[in-house]
């Protein structure tokens, strides 16, 4: 399976190494942030392999997504030889990442403050449902905290709280914690310690709806559900076109109103002195709206998207996510790269999106099987092939 083309300068994390105990997305997230950027991430599997290969429905695309450029090992964390095997990894670390359960880590000995005896220099990352407070022991998934936080509200109908349509807070909660991670990386260079990190996903849906609770502080006026406010622009919505194709289109200035008018042989309504401004506009939406629908109901999404193009107006189709797959531009830019899935065929994932000196971060290393770099790692770690075929007879690791 060929990878992204290689960037002669090294990625920017080249030569950190991250151990993480992660599952489902939120962890692994920051993992891979890390990994895409240029770090050693090994996955420490427990010995039947990560859950999350295993999903269905919503979740089967979780560990392909979310696991490249990784490596694994599988460990019995529940066996002395696991955990000795797991603190001689961590050892050679930089940054250990985990999202279990509050206190799960700490049983296993595996827990910030025990590891910090072992190595001040080591930075660990803590991804969680609450930071320190009164809710920190409960436990959290995305869907309650976008109930609790004010998203599922703004995203649905009036009424009828929605969740968003993916996973919001486990990913940027991840990003979060990878955030975390580099200033910590940073700080070390500073200071020569290391530090604890955390990552939430209340905290992290909180700063996602910050913009509508400041919109209250500075009005006095709540912020309504997505699908009934008071949009800020008067042409900002989504419309239903000839054969009953669906487009978004928008004109968000007094200059871009003008524009669509003459784009579309609406001079009536560009002269109308009602409709003189955006706010006018807005004030308006009423009785133009309706005019508008009418008079773009003939024709087609694609003939109205070339329209907005040619007079750089806002637009976009309505797309289903695995329409993205053939999108041009994510193909032609190198936005999507070759991926294994759980069942070892072959699909594209999405890259980072952004790039280093004009270069996508790339996929170095598919997703890993379960354990499949057991046997090196524990060789590296100072394990003769007697040890580890010891261990494999305890069942105490797993994998290749």
């Amino acid at each position: 399976m060929s990878d992204m083309p290689k960037n002669d300068h090294p990625l920017p994390y080249a030569g950190i190494r991250v151990v993480e105990f992660t599952h489902m997305v939120m962890g692994p997230t920051c993992g891979m942030v890390l990994a895409d950027l240029g770090a050693e991430v090994i996955k420490v599997e427990p010995i039947e392999g990560d859950s999350t290969r295993h999903l269905l429905g919503s979740g089967a695309g979780f560990f392909p997504t979310f696991n490249r450029n990784k490596k694994s090992i599988a460990l019995d964390l529940k066996k002395p030889e696991g955990i000795q095997a797991a603190l001689r990894l961590i050892a050679t670390a930089d940054i250990v990442s985990e999202n279990f359960k509050p206190g799960t880590m700490a049983k296993l000995g595996l827990d910030y403050a025990s590891l910090k005896k072992l190595n001040p220099r080591l930075i660990y990352v803590s991804h969680k449902g609450f930071l320190p407070g009164p809710y920190e022991q409960r436990t959290a998934l995305d869907e309650v905290v976008q109930m609790m936080g004010g998203l599922a509200y703004m995203t649905g109908r009036p009424g009828d709280p929605l969740r968003a349509g993916t996973s919001v807070n486990d990913i940027m909660g991840g990003m979060f914690g990878a955030i975390g991670a580099m200033a910590a990386l940073r700080q070390r260079e500073l200071t020569g310690e290391g530090s604890e990190v955390q990552s939430a996903l209340f905290e992290n849906n909180v700063f996602l709806v910050a913009q509508h609770m400041m919109q209250f502080a500075s009005t006095g006026k709540a912020a309504n559900p997505m699908p009934s406010r008071i949009s800020a622009w008067a042409i900002y919505d989504v419309f239903t076109v000839k054969g009953g194709e669906q487009i978004f289109l928008a004109a968000v200035s007094d200059k871009q109103w003008a524009i669509f008018c003459e784009a579309l042989g609406l001079s009536d309504l560009l002269a109308d002195p009602r409709l003189k401004t955006n706010n006018d506009r807005v004030q308006a939406r009423d009785w133009m709206m309706p005019q508008l629908r009418s008079h773009l109901a003939g024709r087609s999404a694609a003939e109205l998207a070339a329209i907005f193009e040619a007079n750089e107006l806002p637009f976009a189709p309505i797309t289903k996510p695995q329409e993205l797959f053939d999108d041009r531009h994510l193909n032609e830019s190198g936005g999507l790269a070759p991926i294994r899935l759980n069942n070892g065929t072959e699909s594209k994932v999405p890259l980072l999106p952004l790039t280093i000196g004009g270069t996508r971060p790339g996929v170095r290393l598919q997703p890993p099987g379960p354990g499949e770099h057991t046997d090196a790692l524990l060789r590296e770690l100072g394990y003769t092939d007697a040890d580890v075929a010891a261990l494999r007879a305890q069942g105490a690791v797993a994998g290749g």
